[in-house]
């Protein structure tokens, strides 16, 4: 074939379907290798993380503690997921301009017409888009939430699973996938950085030895601290801050535990448990409060223990129990009233 026989190949349909068919086998081929190269490098990084020292200082990052190391791991694969979806979305939108300019040539004005809508649109029916897009793009910069965190986003609450352009997936304690916008996300609580406390209030009875408790308190705690399977855990020595509240049934003494911010809710459970166990060893009842009804005599039978006194009821008239109630003053002028004998006509 000659040039111009290849020259009118490329200007028919047939050139035109293979370019087509070309460009978007090219945009597929171009996303592809951009994706295995962000998948590459989160990687390399959260494979460097997790090498010891002494490794390839090239490849190895060595966090200053563990939780640096973990907050490092967490942000580095949030940050290539959304590196992916804002390639994969630069692509399609690249491909899709390239394809109707090869469609429909000549169509200057068709294609300034279409921009103008496309940025009518953006400004005003897309307006939720855009402020999706730029609250999560600033919140994984920021450092704010990552994936594996545990936040409270106000409308979820649980466990960060993927972060999208515009989407920000959360798993809740039930199971519940949650899809929340970026955009309605107003405040970001979150539980995963850096450390948690453990707060424990244990209510004791009134008459008990308070100094004594606290003793077996802080002993209980320092014992799970030193254990080999909490010790990795737990930052910081146990401290008693002491007495929290004192009520009529009971006097609340708090034991707080600083712990790593994965190992809050196991390190808890834990430490009432051995609470639980201390305290009988010691003979120490928890207290039941009573239900304190705030009406009359129920109120302080439910306190004390006693009974309430009984109270005569009220007579009503056997004839009408439902008739309404006469006063002292009517019933008096009732009485003083003389009877007169009701009058006959013989017929």
């Amino acid at each position: 074939m000659t040039d111009k026989d290849w020259t009118a190949f490329w200007d028919g349909p047939w050139g035109t379907l293979v370019t087509v068919v070309a460009i978007i086998v090219g945009a597929i081929v171009l996303r592809l290798i951009l994706q295995f190269a962000i998948g590459r490098g989160v990687d390399r990084i959260v494979n460097g993380v997790k090498k010891k020292q002494g490794a390839d200082d090239t490849m190895a990052l060595q966090a200053s503690s563990p939780l640096a190391a973990v907050r490092v791991v967490q942000r580095t694969r949030t940050l290539g997921s959304v590196l992916s979806n804002i390639v994969t979305a630069t692509i399609v939108i690249l491909t899709v301009l390239v394809l109707f300019n090869l469609l429909v040539p000549n169509a200057t004005g068709a294609f300034a017409l279409i921009t103008a809508a496309l940025g009518a649109g953006l400004g005003f029916g897309a307006q939720n888009i855009i402020k999706d897009i730029l609250n999560g793009l600033f919140m994984v910069a920021e450092d704010q939430l990552g994936v594996g965190d545990v936040v409270d986003l106000g409308p979820a609450t649980g466990v960060v699973e993927a972060v999208n352009i515009r989407i920000t997936q959360v798993r809740d304690v039930n199971g519940t996938l949650w899809y929340v916008r970026n955009g309605e996300i107003l405040r970001v609580g979150n539980m995963s950085q850096g450390w948690s406390r453990v707060i424990i209030d244990l209510a004791v009875p009134y008459d008990a030895d308070v100094v004594a408790v606290q003793a077996r308190m802080l002993e209980t705690a320092n014992t799970i601290a030193g254990d080999a399977k909490w010790r990795s855990r737990i930052l910081e020595k146990p401290e008693i801050w002491g007495i929290e509240s004192i009520s009529a049934e009971a006097i609340v003494v708090r034991l707080v535990v600083k712990t790593r911010s994965n190992a809050k809710d196991d390190v808890a459970r834990e430490l009432r448990s051995q609470l639980k166990h201390s305290l009988d060893d010691m003979g120490v009842r928890l207290p039941a409060l009573n239900s304190i009804v705030l009406s009359g005599f129920e109120g302080a039978a439910s306190v004390k223990g006693a009974r309430p006194p009984k109270t005569k009821p009220i007579p009503t008239s056997p004839a009408a129990p439902f008739a309404p109630s006469v006063t002292a003053a009517q019933r008096k002028a009732a009485a003083a009233k003389p009877s007169t004998p009701r009058k006959t006509t013989d017929k």
